[in-house]
């Protein structure tokens, strides 16, 4: 069972830079595909960064196109999310998630492997 532990969220200024990360239980190019999602109070979730891990080939939504970086740390079996000029809309929960072995990284339904969240408030 894959675990996934996410922290360095936090309270920022518009502008301003958070850079959350994701720890696995399990060395990450073992995951294949990661992803950060977002959920805001009232709205759907929104998946808004992907790493394919075995390539580092990344995707990003087009709200944060240009302000957002995936990246990862084999060794350290962890994902990034540096997060630069921040705006209030970017404020919610931050989840990192990864596809269960033989999924799909285009199907959000084998996203099987989920944290627990870190919060991220724009101001």
């Amino acid at each position: 069972h894959v675990q996934l532990v996410e922290s360095g969220g936090g309270s920022v200024e518009v502008g301003g830079s958070l850079r959350p990360s994701c720890v696995a239980s399990a060395h990450s190019f073992s995951l294949r595909c990661m992803r950060w999602f977002r959920q805001a109070p009232g709205k759907e979730r929104e998946g808004v960064a992907t790493i394919t891990t075995g390539t580092g080939n990344t995707d990003y939504a087009d709200s944060v196109k240009g302000r957002f970086t995936i990246s990862q740390d084999g060794a350290e079996n962890t994902v990034y999310l540096q997060m630069n000029s921040l705006k209030p809309e970017d404020t919610g929960m931050y989840y990192c998630a990864a596809i269960r072995p033989g999924g799909n990284c285009g199907s959000l339904g084998d996203f099987g492997y989920w944290g627990q969240g870190t919060q991220v408030t724009v101001f």
